[in-house]
């Protein structure tokens, strides 16, 4: 069973950065596309950004555009996301999930456990 494990986030102040890391735990040999979502107290998961397989195809949410950026290792096991000029906004835990291309929940098979990011004002 492979498990999907995030690292990355913590506090930071309006107008920092985060790199968000989330790794297999173990081999896999299935070509998963990659997603981040993130949830903030009292509000429903939402997307954040997604990368194919091949890291040739990315999507993100217009709130996140031009400030985040999506993008795996050459391994492909390995996914990241890059968050800059982040606002208290952003403020969530943050999962990564594999499965199919989607900008939709229901479309990812495997999640992580989440990381907690703090923007603070």
């Amino acid at each position: 069973q492979v498990q999907w494990v995030e690292s990355g986030g913590g506090l930071v102040q309006a107008g920092g950065s985060l790199r968000l890391s989330c790794a297999a735990s173990g081999r896999t040999f299935n070509t998963y596309a990659m997603g981040w979502f993130r949830q903030a107290p009292g509000k429903e998961r939402e997307f954040v950004a997604a990368i194919s397989w091949s890291g040739d195809s990315t999507t993100y949410a217009d709130s996140v555009k031009g400030r985040f950026t999506i993008s795996r290792g050459n391994a492909k096991n390995t996914v990241y996301l890059q968050m800059n000029s982040l606002k208290p906004e952003d403020t969530a835990v943050y999962y990564c999930a594999a499965g199919r291309y989607s900008s939709r929940s229901g479309g990812y098979d495997y999640w992580g456990q989440g990381t907690q990011v703090t923007v603070s004002s």
